[in-house]
């Protein structure tokens, strides 16, 4: 190691450069990245994502998070496009292309067929002037700031520009759409974060195996439902809907007398604690978790109906912490 050398110093000193061009890129942006939004909005067709060398791999992730997102997207490599790969961008789509300096040579091709289809074309270069920003209908333009290499100016500073301009497209863009958690599990339905989105719907046990009976119903053969279905409760309808539930703490109260008793005499009104179809699971859990009191299991109803039955365990079984 070069003597004096502090790598943690070094990184600090990088990622305080970055961190400081950043503030500077938000600063700046203004009525070219709100144009920005609205082109990418009004596209029939995808979002096409595209640059060179380091710039190209910045657009791969860009065209990852917009397609994550609810925007179709891909990446077409630009000296790909020249070669045949031309014919997967159609009129109705929209081109981001990056390029620090503006003058990839690899560009030319793509930006010919843009303006000869008048395909709208979002750059995101330092260079305004430059052929990708001439060829544009909007430029958002980099900040001016070093990058972080003292002595080589390799793709640092102005990558991270980069892949923080193509997130702020992407998040204002599905806000913009309205785009839901609900939604965003379409896309991930694998993984940690594909669990966390999953649906009371999605987990619950349907109809079929509801432990329902109808207020009038003698308990003696409320007792009997409560066994064979073995959720440890009971929900309580009329007219489909639900009314109240029993479980064994309202046993336990009207142990006197029980087998005298009907089911609406001794449920609990409401209950409670109920959850419709498309609540995240997470938000579920939370909800059995919440005293007073924690419970168990769940009625999943929806307009006062009940159609499923959510367990405690079938949600930690998923994943969902």
């Amino acid at each position: 190691m070069t003597a004096g050398f502090d790598p943690t110093a070094v990184g600090r000193r990088v990622l305080a450069q970055e961190a400081e061009a950043l503030a500077a890129q938000a600063e700046a942006l203004g009525d070219d990245f709100a144009r920005a939004v609205d082109l990418l909005f009004a596209a029939k067709g995808r979002i096409i994502c595209t640059g060179m060398g380091k710039s190209g791999h910045v657009a791969r992730k860009i065209a990852a998070t917009f397609a994550s997102t609810g925007s179709p997207a891909f990446f077409v490599h630009p000296a790909e496009a020249s070669h045949g790969d031309l014919g997967m961008v159609t009129e109705n789509d929209v081109i981001v292309g990056l390029s620090k300096s503006g003058e990839a040579k690899e560009l030319a091709d793509i930006l010919a067929y843009a303006g000869r289809f008048k395909i709208p074309l979002i750059a995101i270069t330092a260079d305004p002037a430059s052929a990708l920003g001439r060829a544009a209908d909007v430029v958002l333009r980099l900040a001016d700031a070093a990058e972080a290499t003292s002595e080589v100016s390799a793709p640092t500073t102005s990558t991270t520009l980069q892949i923080a301009l193509g997130d702020a497209l992407a998040v204002a863009l599905l806000e913009r759409r309205g785009f839901k958690p609900s939604d965003f599990h379409v896309f991930h339905p694998g993984g940690k974060l594909g669990a966390m989105l999953l649906t009371a719907r999605a987990l619950m046990h349907g109809e079929h195996e509801l432990p329902l009976v109808t207020s009038d119903t003698p308990m003696r053969e409320t007792l009997l439902v409560m066994t064979e279905k073995r959720w440890g409760i009971v929900g309580v309808v009329k007219d489909g809907r639900l009314l109240g539930a029993i479980s064994d703490g309202d046993i336990r109260r009207h142990i006197e007398g029980l087998l005298d008793h009907t089911a609406g005499e001794v449920m609990t009104p409401g209950p409670k604690k109920t959850v419709p179809p498309d609540l995240l699971a997470s938000e579920a859990l939370a909800l059995m978790s919440d005293p007073p009191p924690a419970v168990t299991v769940l009625f999943v109803v929806d307009h006062g109906k009940p159609v499923g039955i959510l367990h405690v365990h079938d949600i930690l079984r998923a994943g969902v912490m």
